[in-house]
């Protein structure tokens, strides 16, 4: 069978009219008034047959700047690393692949395990109790955990460092005009967040401090100090966190983190445009009814084997509504599956080389523009990403390298004026050093030309 689908015949259309006791198309639409009804020709291009259509699909997919033939330094949350060959294989399995939820746990242990699998990794890697089984992606995740933050505090102000990725600040107010919290946005200074600012706003009307590590900017927050911050008023204290950095970084439960989140598609999920993706969400035990979304368990069953079931569901399709946490109605099941199998294919120590050539690589960059001339911003500690400030349009010096075979960096003056000429770039382990070199080269020529 060579047919990527079946194309419906004429038989199949009578069939089916049969089946449901009518004897033409337009007598399914009888109750549709003729005024409001469609009766001109879409704009459409004539049919065509599947090979011509394939060669034309082809012809446009061509034209995208895909990673495997581009050199990217574009991360800004969704990052371009390496994925082991075993996760399409698995997460193509049909039993994985066209799964849902796994409501009926007797013919679900392999999802429930794989969950489970992923809900046991995500807690080692963040150093908390409990973590749930995935959520839609990093910045819904934030949300959710001010939300939890809210209900469990019972406190109506929201402290974000500006420091936190652009998108999920939106993410966060969005839910929070709906819930009538107030988010208090706390100025960056040198690309960490103005610890004098947050103390100066923290009152006791603060249930959560949130902020990034590592923040946008690539820079490491000192989570040993906010903690302090935001504890002394009993805020709790959320972290979204990149689970690569966590391979080489202290986790931030161990700086007292109440929750930690993020996006796990540095392992195993493609860039894939932006998304879909996959948010993970971590706590304390304290707080381990709180959790948006679901958690699987690990059981026993009457026999004494071990098995798994959903558990802890505490979302308003499943308790009442009054009681829930969170409307969130779906997790990125497969999308934990193929984080799950990623990290599980490199280990603990291919986990932590892994982090070790992004940091690796991304000084060996910062380095490499300094010496170029550019002014590289923030002498703080950094992971895979920077900010160079080259002082002129990056839209412009991004069209330049893409005809050279560059994917650049991140046009940081798309959220702040102030950061106009500025780039955040993203080295990855992926990232080799003559294509590193290659991008420094590149942009001093454009400098020259213009």
């Amino acid at each position: 069978m060579t047919h990527h689908y079946l194309p419906m015949t004429e038989e199949d259309r009578r069939e089916m009219l049969a089946a449901i006791g009518v004897s033409t198309v337009d007598e399914l639409f009888e109750d549709i008034p003729e005024s409001v009804r469609f009766k001109r020709e879409y704009k459409l291009k004539k049919r065509a047959s599947e090979a011509c259509l394939t060669r034309e699909l082809y012809a446009l997919s061509a034209q995208n700047a895909s990673t495997k033939q581009y050199a990217s330094f574009l991360g800004a949350g969704v990052y371009d690393h390496y994925i082991p060959s075993v996760v399409d294989h698995i997460i193509s399995r049909s039993e994985f692949y066209t799964a849902y939820t796994p409501y009926q746990p007797e013919i679900s242990q392999g999802e429930l395990q794989a969950i489970f699998e992923f809900q046991t990794m995500i807690c080692e890697l963040t150093g908390m109790d409990v973590a749930n089984s995935s959520m839609y992606d990093g910045g819904t995740a934030l949300a959710e955990a001010a939300m939890v933050s809210a209900g469990h505090t019972k406190k109506r102000k929201i402290l974000v460092s500006s420091a936190v990725h652009p998108e999920s600040r939106e993410v966060l107010k969005t839910y929070a005009k709906g819930q009538n919290l107030a988010v208090v946005e706390i100025p960056h200074k040198d690309g960490l967040t103005n610890l004098r600012v947050l103390e100066e706003e923290m009152d006791e009307d603060v249930g959560s401090v949130i902020l990034q590590y590592p923040n946008f900017f690539g820079q490491v927050e000192p989570l040993k100090e906010i903690e302090k911050i935001a504890h002394k008023q009993n805020a709790l204290f959320v972290v979204s966190s990149n689970p690569l950095s966590l391979g080489v970084l202290a986790p931030p439960g161990e700086f007292g983190a109440d929750i930690v989140v993020g996006d796990a598609q540095p392992f195993g999920i493609p860039m894939q445009f932006g998304g879909p993706h996959c948010g993970y969400f971590a706590t304390s035990k304290k707080l381990m009814r709180k959790i948006p979304g679901r958690l699987v368990g690990q059981t026993k069953d009457n026999d004494g084997k071990r098995g798994f079931v959903l558990t802890l569901q505490a979302r308003e399709q499943h308790i009442r509504r009054d009681k829930a946490t969170s409307n969130i109605c779906s997790n990125q099941a497969l999308n934990a599956l193929a984080a799950s199998v990623a990290m599980t294919s490199l280990g603990k120590s291919g986990v932590k080389e892994m982090a070790k050539q992004n940091m690796s690589k991304a000084h060996y960059a910062k380095k490499a523009f300094e010496e170029a001339g550019f002014d590289v911003w923030f002498s703080n500690a950094f992971f895979n990403e920077f900010v160079v400030s080259f002082n002129c349009s990056i839209q412009k010096l991004n069209a330049s390298l893409l005809k050279k075979g560059i994917i650049g960096g991140y046009d940081l003056g798309r959220d702040d004026i102030s950061l106009q000429g500025c780039m955040l770039i993203a080295v990855t382990e992926i990232r080799s050093k003559d294509e590193i070199d290659k991008f420094v080269e590149e942009v001093r020529e454009f400098h020259h030309e213009n």
